[in-house]
């Protein structure tokens, strides 16, 4: 009765593709086989069976299992054909870059590239050298901070900086000293308000001057960063014209360094005002500059308006005296500052005196560290130091050293007075005794040559007097006769002629 079912049924059509292997073949007609015996042992005669005895029987003919998938070949598969990995590392894509561009690749790049710190420092990269690793740069995601310093990089290396920049938001410590970079001073600045995850940025030595701080006072006025190193520049007092009124405004620089400049008077003053009504920065350095007594005074009002700063550097500027007591009146307001910097300023011990003195009338003063750093300081200013240790136990001072106290000069020979107006009136010792003896006897006592002397208008301490009539009276007798004063004037005149020898010859070499 099956049969007779599937007896006009037409055979069932399979779908011709490659063969697979021949011991695929093998292995499937194998397996056909033995499931048509155990089928015959169990007595299985069922149609489904009939149906699955002819779909064998078909392919079995043509060497293919339709029901298994792994046999099947597809024209889209080349076994022979093989695909490389993608490299994610970037190395080779640093290392095509490095050849399209023809320089070569820098091994420590390749070793570090995916460290969180990367010095590139003294690499001598130039510009195309900077622009191979801009390239993979882009895309890094490992590197936080990176220091490019000293690369020669120029005006093309910094435009690739920029556009690596652009792209990558993962660098928040970026160092690129000494490379020339005045030119690109607007791109770089445009570059730097794009990326919000730049925190740090130091660019010393790039010889950026008045015209490139325009770029950098538009820069602060809406800048993220937290530090900003512009120290080692040109920047004039054209240039702390535009940076003050921008620091200012400025609300998130915690730290500001531009020591190493030009700025001076007017501009000098601009960036005083600017600290004082900037509301966020802890510390500054502005040594090494040409301050003077403008600069100063702008520090003394910044002093007595800030309310925020922890930290100011304004060593070698040219404070002189003056200066210091200006900045000593601002610093007796303040109530925030903790590290004063103020060495190698001509301003003297006097001037460390004053600002001692004004630390003394501000009970409130928060003073940790006083740096005189070269200036000498004199028992005066210890005097007021002890004075100033008492109100703050911990400060911490620094000075050049306590003057060394001169010695006292040797005291002057009496003698010399005596034979100075002999000379000056051209008299005989002879003559100059008969002023004394009076009477003639040839013999004075101690109140007739103290007299003899005040009439002749030569005068002499009592020190001296005494001095003279001790060294003339050789006998000891209470008076002088001519022939001691002949043998004084005798000895005085040997002692004039013994060669006098510098006591600096005597001194032993120091370096």
């Amino acid at each position: 009765m099956a049969f007779s079912m599937y007896a006009n049924k037409e055979p069932v059509k399979v779908r011709r593709r490659t063969i697979s292997r021949a011991s695929s073949r093998r292995s499937q007609v194998n397996s056909s086989q033995s499931k048509q015996s155990k089928q015959a042992e169990r007595g299985q005669s069922s149609c489904s069976d009939s149906e699955d005895d002819a779909r064998t029987r078909d392919s079995d003919a043509q060497g293919v299992d339709i029901n298994d998938e792994k046999a099947w070949d597809t024209d889209l598969e080349n076994e022979d054909e093989s695909h490389p990995s993608y490299d994610h590392s970037g190395r080779t894509a640093y290392i095509q870059a490095c050849k399209k561009l023809g320089v070569v690749p820098v091994s420590y790049f390749l070793r570090h590239m995916h460290d969180q710190e990367l010095n590139m420092k003294h690499h001598g990269l130039g510009a195309t050298g900077m622009q191979a690793i801009s390239g993979v740069m882009m895309g890094n995601t490992k590197i936080l901070t990176l220091d490019l310093s000293d690369n020669w990089l120029g005006m093309e290396g910094g435009l690739a900086v920029c556009e690596m920049l652009r792209e990558n938001c993962f660098i928040t410590t970026l160092t690129l000293n000494d490379n020339r970079l005045n030119h690109c001073a607007k791109e770089l600045c445009q570059t730097m308000l794009m990326n919000s995850s730049l925190q740090r940025v130091t660019l010393a030595g790039n010889g950026f001057d008045d015209k490139a701080a325009v770029h950098f006072a538009e820069f602060l006025l809406t800048c993220h960063l937290e530090y900003l190193n512009l120290s080692h520049n040109d920047l004039g007092e054209a240039a702390g014209l535009l940076l003050g009124p921008a620091i200012s405004e400025n609300s998130t620089l915690k730290e500001l360094d531009l020591s190493w400049n030009q700025l001076r008077r007017k501009g000098a003053m601009a960036i005083g005002i600017g600290v004082k009504t900037n509301v966020k920065m802890k510390k500054i350095n502005l040594s090494w500059n040409g301050f003077g007594l403008e600069g100063a005074i702008g520090i003394a009002d910044a002093l007595k308006g800030n309310s925020v700063l922890e930290e100011i550097d304004i060593s070698n500027n040219r404070i002189m005296t003056e200066g210091a007591v200006l900045i000593g009146k601002g610093l007796s307001a303040n109530e925030t500052l903790k590290v004063l910097k103020m060495g190698k300023n001509p301003m003297q011990s006097a001037g460390c005196w004053g600002i001692c003195a004004a630390i003394l009338r501000n009970p409130n003063c928060a003073l940790q560290e006083l740096d005189f750093e070269n200036i000498t300081v004199n028992r005066d200013f210890d005097e007021i130091y002890k004075q100033v240790q008492e109100q703050i136990p911990d400060l911490k001072l620094r000075h050049g050293g306590t003057e060394i106290p001169l010695k006292p000069r040797p005291p002057v020979d009496p003698m010399n007075k005596l034979m100075a107006y002999v000379d000056k009136h051209n008299l005989r010792i002879v003559d100059f005794f008969n002023k004394f003896d009076k009477d003639g006897s040839m013999s004075v006592s101690y109140d007739e040559f103290k007299q003899g002397l005040q009439d002749m208008g030569i005068s002499l301490t009592e020190e001296e007097v005494h001095a003279m009539l001790t060294e003339l009276d050789r006998d000891g007798d209470g008076e002088i006769n001519y022939s001691e004063l002949v043998i004084g004037h005798a000895d005085f005149q040997e002692k004039s002629r013994e060669p006098k020898v510098s006591v600096s010859l005597f001194r032993p070499m120091t370096s």
